[in-house]
């Protein structure tokens, strides 16, 4: 991982803000993506030189006051306000924000979180930790996945299969949206000095490539909580699933339900497992 994860992600936030966002006119000959920083410098109230020794690292410890500014400056979201505030405690060496001593890995799934699960039949449901790992599931998210190859292994990871594995291309027509979403999750939501975290990302550059490196190092992504996600089932046929994530924080744990998007995808899953039709139903997205 990169010693300067505070200054990267505010130079990539000052670049993906265009002057016309913030009222600034283009002006001839730019050559700086975004913001200059002195542009950012004066809309924030601070000195180009104190904002340069941040992005550069030389400067990892900001006021409250500070980030708030700059995070005003570039109209950031709730959701990158608490990453920059995160980014700032560990690059001062402290615990991130919201994310306490991570607990233990395979310290396994409550009993009321299985029996939570077993309520969800026959709805593709799985339970993983804060890398990907498959913890448990339905016995309809076997269904769904299990032909795409997505639970080979004796302990499966859906960052592995997404970026190692070749069916993982063929199964996700979005494959790329998918990825987007997977490894802007692991950046946002896991502890970024987890050792558990940097043996996947480790393996995950060796294996996969920029693929995987080029979308780990972009902070500024933000992982889709809600949406909808196509697949080519090799038994099923073409399905549109919509997912939905609910968290067991206690635990580092997530719950990822996924429901049929449309009559034709229902109708599916009802085949696949072996159900009388009518057992799960469409869930229309509001508008």
């Amino acid at each position: 991982m990169s010693e300067n994860e505070l200054g990267t992600f505010l130079r990539r936030m000052r670049e993906s803000v265009t002057p016309a966002e913030v009222g600034l006119p283009a002006g001839p000959r730019r050559r700086t993506p975004g913001l200059r920083r002195a542009e950012l410098a004066t809309l924030a109230g601070v000195s180009v030189e104190y904002l340069t020794r941040l992005e550069q690292g030389r400067d990892r410890n900001p006021s409250v006051q500070v980030l708030g500014a700059l995070a005003d400056a570039l109209g950031l979201s709730l959701r990158e306000r608490m990453m920059l505030r995160r980014l700032t405690k560990e690059a001062d060496g402290g615990d991130p924000l919201l994310c306490a001593a991570a607990p233990a890995r395979g310290s396994g799934v409550r009993p009321t979180v299985r029996a939570v699960l077993d309520r969800m039949e026959p709805a593709p449901a799985v339970v993983l930790d804060w890398v990907g790992d498959v913890l448990a599931h339905t016995g309809g998210y076997a269904r769904l996945t299990g032909p795409i190859g997505l639970l080979d292994g004796e302990r499966p990871n859906l960052l592995r299969y997404l970026f190692t594995d070749a069916r993982a291309r063929v199964a996700y027509p979005d494959w790329d949206r998918v990825a987007d979403d997977l490894v802007a999750q692991l950046r946002q939501e896991a502890p970024l000095r987890d050792p558990y975290v940097n043996d996947l990302a480790d393996e995950l550059t060796l294996t996969a490539g920029a693929a995987f490196t080029d979308r780990f190092s972009d902070l500024g992504a933000a992982a889709r909580r809600v949406g909808t996600q196509l697949m080519e089932h090799p038994e099923a046929g073409p399905l549109r699933l919509l997912h939905e994530t609910l968290t067991v924080p206690e635990e580092g744990q997530r719950i990822v339900v996924h429901l049929p998007a449309d009559d034709a995808t229902a109708a599916a899953l009802d085949r696949l497992n072996g159900r009388r039709p009518g057992a799960l139903r469409a869930v229309r997205r509001a508008v």
